[in-house]
């Protein structure tokens, strides 16, 4: 396969595709959404034996305990992502949108409408819940998606887009809307990233390595984040019992995910109480303690944290641990080293918690929950296309909104301007 080539073509499609999706009505594309939950119900057994293949290969591969959780699928995971498309079907269409129309001292009324990206290129590694969640967000949104997975998720990936593909095809829209890549060679993400007359933005869903080449090389806008190096801050005000049931999920309900908590603050004034049944739960639990100082002379079983692990995303059962003197403190330690994905404060001092959701630059900021929550499909978008930690245009969970842009209009009846 000459992959230039191949590329092109695939580019040229979604173009197309895209003028389609653009003037398509909310009917067909939740018919589509609808019949592509179905069918995602109804293979179940089929994506979970192409997922079997797929995991094979990664074990005999070698790959680590991050990336093999990343791609399992399971009956649960299959069940969310029909789920996530129902969800997508059911939320407002923004397509269209009017907002802010008002009218001007000339007598003209001019406001803004919601419009699609255009076509909405998606690289990501592992997950394959990822296709099926690109494709119906894209979809909704009035865009066409071209989705580049991993080779390791190959199998898992054309499974899924099979369902897609049928769903589309139920509503009568370009099959071309959502085109799964179907060569494994390094080099289709090489054209992807440059097709400046074909592609509109691109949304990476990977580990730091994809989105730093990313960064470096597309010359089309990217909507990303590079890493998660999330937070929790126990405050002296805390309720204790509170605090650690949501250290505990932060840290150990999943441990490769990009909202796990890998850095937990904890207020001076109650680390004495806290530390020790925590750290107990992580020990039980199997997890690596690296604590500052102050850590480990209340828990001396922690492994001494280097300066270095403030600013890793371990992405396993590794968590590190600082005592801090105050919120001041704790605020301080995330502006400095955090990821700017997620953190979250327990306390129940109100005035303390406003504070931290407004002096915390991050793209999720939150009171006495877990970070676990940072995900769109919790934040009722639906599913996620992705995180954005960036600052302009979507920050946070991306969804139908994060993946549609605003055009001025103005309506006017003969008007000239003078």
């Amino acid at each position: 396969m000459d992959v230039k080539v191949y590329m092109q073509q695939v580019g040229r499609q979604a173009r197309a595709a895209s003028r389609e999706m653009a003037k398509s009505d909310t009917n067909a594309k939740n018919t589509a959404l609808t019949a592509m939950a179905h069918a995602i119900q109804r293979d179940a057994a089929k994506l979970l034996e192409a997922n079997a293949i797929d995991m094979a290969a990664a074990k005999t591969a070698g790959l680590d305990s991050a990336m093999l959780d990343r791609l399992s699928l399971t009956e649960k995971g299959i069940v969310s992502m029909a789920e996530g498309l129902l969800q997508i079907a059911a939320l407002p269409d923004p397509v269209g949108e009017i907002t802010d129309l008002n009218f001007r001292p000339s007598g003209i009324q001019v406001g803004r409408m919601r419009v699609p990206l255009g076509v909405v290129g998606i690289i990501y590694e592992a997950r394959p819940n990822v296709t099926a969640d690109a494709a119906g967000l894209c979809l909704k949104s009035g865009n066409a998606a071209i989705l580049r997975g991993g080779s390791e998720a190959m199998h898992s990936n054309q499974a899924i887009a099979a369902c897609v593909r049928e769903g589309l095809k139920a509503a009568g829209l370009p099959e071309n809307s959502v085109q799964v890549i179907e060569t494994t060679d390094r080099a289709a993400v090489g054209e992807l990233i440059t097709m400046r007359e074909f592609v509109d933005v691109i949304v990476p869903r990977g580990g730091k390595g994809l989105i730093e080449r990313l960064i470096n090389e597309a010359r089309i806008p990217v909507i990303k984040h590079l890493h998660g190096v999330c937070h929790v801050y126990i405050d002296d005000k805390a309720d204790q019992e509170k605090a650690i049931k949501i250290a505990d999920n932060a840290k150990t309900s999943r441990y490769g995910t990009c909202n796990t908590m890998e850095t937990l603050l904890v207020a001076e004034g109650v680390a004495q109480s806290v530390l020790p049944p925590l750290c107990k739960i992580y020990q039980d639990k199997g997890v690596e303690l690296r604590g500052c100082e102050a850590s480990r002379a209340i828990v001396p079983q922690m492994l001494a944290a280097t300066e270095e692990d403030w600013t890793t995303e371990y992405l396993a059962p590794i968590l590190s641990i600082r005592v801090v003197k105050d919120m001041d403190a704790a605020i301080d330690h995330i502006n400095t080293y955090s990821s700017q994905h997620t953190e979250s404060i327990v306390t129940e001092d109100y005035s303390r918690a406003r504070r931290f959701l407004r002096e915390v630059d991050s793209s999720s900021v939150m009171v006495n929950a877990s970070t676990r929550f940072a995900d769109g499909f919790e934040y009722g978008l639906g599913a996620e296309i992705g995180i954005s930690t960036d600052k302009i245009h979507a920050r946070g969970p991306v969804g139908l909104e994060g993946l549609t842009s605003q055009k001025y209009i103005v309506l006017g009846e003969g008007h000239v301007r003078g």
